[in-house]
């Protein structure tokens, strides 16, 4: 017997913080579901957790079967990373394509694609967090009749803020909350116009809320102390409010036998992430293959770190970051500090060029349309070919490239060398320390191939990828081989995490039932409850067993 099922997603929602805002009653849509059905922890892969998540739970495999792990693809004929966004579904499709025999409503879906094969609507890219797919729909007319009535989303690639800008993250609150309160009646009309055997949709203001408003709500970030007073209540707390809200407003329109999903394929919490992997990871490879030289914020061991950057300098946290720069010219140094960019570009060409392997300007990437500007990791692109190792620009974890012969255009280390290059890096990263805790940075790196010369298409870019501890969010490390780096200033302050939840109400779920899974489980659950088929791709299982499915 088919009932309908309705999945709501909470983009990088966090388990602990859902929690407690449940027990606190902040939330009571969610908090009702609990009481009413099944709740339980969902666990994920404890690394490229912000690239692979949705690709996951979309064809119901790991990143190990589609060869998806990043929407950055390293090219190592031209020593270029490029945006590939997402993964492109020819051999597995999304879980949901189930052809003519279920009607499907799939609604501002990030990373994921329209399928013939499925038979109702599709809407994508009208709000979602980095949707890495065109605004589209299917009907083609669908897209634009929506936000002929509803109003298109506010923040539909342009849901970020500054950290320390409080103007600026107040307004981010309002642009997410005028975007969630529209998908709640978007998605109560669609309920209106069809029995759904699945509408799927997903609140990716939970992701945006999480990154940048995460130090103005929970007290482990350590800018919590400086910003808390001065923020007007707890902006992250009042997104998901107005979340909790617009899911009401979609359960009143379901239908009463409908099953209600509510679910995260994975996390956030205090941001231990992109200084270490954007920042300090590309600046200690520098340093190791250029013994002596100094790329960004050299730092002196000796000198303790002092109080946490509390605002930016320059214009943006990517200026300020490049104004950081290490120059042996202290008057050049001076006024990339100090000078507007305009009068420092002007300025800059009467000093000469600088001696040896140098980083390129973010200036000059934004001004060649380099959609990786923003990540330091970019910025050494013109030392790579000369590096035994560098680092990939990332989303979350570490990514190292050894710079191999026979594999990169210029590669510098032979396959024979290969297995010591990787040890000794590893070596060397685990006796880098938090310069104020003292805390090691590393808890593990992964090795990703068993032979340098295995050129599998579905391993990732990366040959380590290196877990960080996350203890403290870190604005400053110590190395014993390379020196200290930073400070620099925080960038977002919420990063991800390797687990989600799930929330099942519906008929035949035992009130107050645990559920605990991992996220290859989550589509072979929802066709399960729809009494779908389940593809043969689905690695994960169904997480629920009801008498409906068994009758």
């Amino acid at each position: 017997m088919k009932r309908p099922v309705i999945a709501i997603g909470l983009d990088a929602a966090e388990p602990p913080v859902i929690e407690r805002w449940l027990a606190e009653g902040h939330l009571p849509t969610l908090r009702r579901l609990r009481e009413q059905g099944a709740y339980g922890r969902i666990q994920n892969f404890d690394y490229y957790r912000a690239e692979t998540p949705w690709t996951t739970f979309l064809t119901g495999c790991s990143p190990h079967k589609t060869g998806y792990w990043s929407p950055i693809k390293f090219q190592p004929d031209k020593y270029e990373a490029d945006l590939v966004e997402a993964y492109e579904f020819d051999e597995f499709k999304p879980f949901y394509a189930l052809g003519p025999d279920y009607r499907v409503a799939v609604f501002d879906m990030p990373q994921t694609t329209l399928s013939e094969d499925v038979n109702g609507v599709q809407v994508l890219a009208w709000g979602a967090h980095s949707p890495q797919t065109p605004s589209h729909s299917q009907p083609e007319s669908l897209f634009q009749e929506i936000v002929d009535q509803y109003g298109p989303h506010p923040g539909l690639h342009e849901d970020h803020a500054d950290c320390y800008d409080l103007k600026g993250l107040e307004k981010l609150r309002q642009i997410l909350e005028t975007g969630i309160e529209r998908r709640g009646k978007i998605c109560r009309d669609l309920l209106k116009r069809d029995r759904w055997d699945l509408l799927l949709t997903m609140f990716g203001e939970a992701h945006a809320a999480g990154h940048f408003m995460w130090h103005l709500s929970q007290p482990d970030h350590p800018l919590y102390e400086v910003f808390k007073p001065l923020a007007s209540g707890d902006m992250m707390l009042s997104v998901f409010q107005a979340i909790d809200r617009a899911i009401a407003e979609i359960i009143s329109a379901a239908p009463e036998d409908a099953y209600i999903v509510v679910f995260s394929a994975h996390g956030m919490a205090s941001n231990i992430m992109d200084l270490p992997s954007g920042t300090f990871l590309p600046e200690f490879l520098y340093r190791w293959s250029f013994p002596g030289q100094y790329g960004l914020a050299k730092g002196d061991p000796n000198t303790p770190p002092g109080a946490p950057i509390a605002r930016c300098q320059k214009d943006s946290w990517l200026w300020d970051v490049w104004s950081r720069k290490h120059d042996p010219n202290p008057l050049r140094s001076f006024l990339r500090s100090k000078a507007p960019y305009k009068v420092f570009k002007k300025l800059e060409p009467l000093f000469g060029r600088s001696q040896g392997p140098d980083l390129v300007s973010p200036h000059l990437l934004n001004e060649q349309s380099d959609p990786l500007c923003f990540q330091p990791t970019e910025w050494y692109k013109p030392c790579w070919p000369q590096m035994k190792a560098f680092a990939l620009p990332s989303f979350s974890e570490g990514y190292i490239r050894i710079n191999l012969k026979g594999r990169e255009a210029n590669g510098i280390v032979t396959p024979e060398e290969y297995d010591a290059v990787c040890e000794e890096i590893t070596r060397e990263l685990r006796q880098m320390k938090d310069a104020r805790t003292g805390t090691p940075m590393v808890t593990e790196v992964m090795r990703t191939r068993k032979s340098p010369l295995d050129n599998d298409p579905k391993l990732p870019d990366a040959d380590l990828v290196v877990l960080w501890q996350e203890q403290y969010a870190t604005d400053i490390v110590d190395s014993p081989t390379v020196g200290r780096i930073g400070p620099v200033p925080h960038f977002r302050t919420g990063s991800h995490r390797s687990q989600g939840f799930l929330f099942v109400q519906g008929p035949e779920v035992e009130a107050h039932s645990e559920v605990n899974g991992h996220a290859l489980d989550l589509a072979p659950t929802i066709l399960s409850l729809m009494d779908a088929p389940i593809p043969e791709q689905c690695e994960g299982k169904a997480l629920l067993k009801t008498k409906v499915l068994a009758s």
